[in-house]
């Protein structure tokens, strides 16, 4: 549909589609566009698209450490279904098969990797599992390893690895609508309604960006998520004081930011105010006669935040 309108692309894709580039993966021409992301250009048989091979060692290293986890807990379950095999006199076939099924299944990422055979009949059947070494060496080959496909005619494989990563900056934008701004997701029906949908997403990217580069203008060292979760304890609180006529007069104060929020802010040359508006809900303010004059009318104080 993409290629019928004439559109550009570039797109993840499966990563079952790494087998048919084993060769390039293992003895291919890498160049460094980051300290720990290598990538490679592969042109498609048909000339109509590029592949763009790319190899992460931060990645490589997760999920080397999450395989080796899950790798454990399916074998400490096998021993669990092998001591109890090897303790009953008589084991139902249906029975073994099935719980060898489950953990297959919860242990998908791994299981592969694994022969499970049964062994024997009766008081003599036994579980036997062990690790299948060309399944482990290509685990091991693909740890880390990521495809992108496009139409793009870039022929510098930096440039399309930077184009693609920009892709999480806007998922990290459309995070912080729906975190942050507590915007959450909407099904629309109505092209209208997509478009403003869209245009809402759009200049919360805009505006994530435009963070983005002030925190790095002005050297603060931060994410725009690590600035906003740092001034997230910044708050404005009401303070309610009652007199003995009935009235209740409000104090809207802005609590005072601490030592790293003082500095961004600073760094920013952003300053809070003391007070903000007061709700016209109030019957009075601090700044009537009786307020000031606490010894007239006794006060009870009562923050609400």
């Amino acid at each position: 549909m993409l290629r019928a309108r004439g559109a550009h692309y570039l797109v993840g894709t499966p990563r079952a589609r790494l087998r048919a580039f084993e060769q390039e993966l293992l003895a291919g021409e890498w160049q460094h566009v980051r300290e720990t992301v290598e990538v490679q250009l592969i042109p498609s048989r048909d000339g109509t698209e590029t592949f763009v091979l790319c190899r992460s060692a931060t990645r490589r290293e997760k999920e080397q450490a999450m395989r080796r986890l899950a790798s454990q807990r399916l074998e400490q379950a096998l021993e669990r279904v092998a001591a109890q095999v090897a303790g009953r006199t008589r084991t139902d076939p249906d029975w073994l098969r099935e719980r060898i099924g489950r953990l297959k299944e919860r242990y998908a990422r791994v299981a592969r990797l694994y022969d499970i055979r049964v062994t024997g009949t009766g008081s003599a059947r036994r579980l036997h599992w062990q690790l299948r070494p060309e399944h482990h060496a290509w685990h091991e080959a693909r740890a880390g390893a990521y495809l992108l496909r496009t139409n793009l005619t870039a022929t510098d494989p930096a440039t399309l690895w930077t184009r693609y990563v920009q892709l999480t900056e806007v998922e990290a934008a459309f995070r912080a609508l729906t975190s942050e701004l507590a915007i959450r997701p909407i099904w629309h029906q109505k092209a209208s309604r997509v478009q403003a949908h869209i245009l809402v997403a759009f200049l919360g990217y805009a505006l994530w960006v435009t963070l983005k580069h002030t925190l790095r203008a002005v050297g603060a060292g931060l994410s725009p998520a690590q600035a906003l979760h740092q001034c997230r304890g910044i708050k404005s609180g009401d303070i309610l004081l009652e007199t003995t006529d009935g009235r209740t007069l409000r104090f809207r104060r802005v609590s005072r930011p601490d030592t790293a929020q003082h500095r961004l802010l600073h760094a920013l040359r952003l300053s809070l105010p003391e007070r903000l508006g007061v709700d016209a809900e109030c019957s009075g303010d601090s700044t009537t006669p009786q307020a000031e004059n606490s010894a007239t009318y006794p006060l009870r104080r009562r923050l609400r935040a």
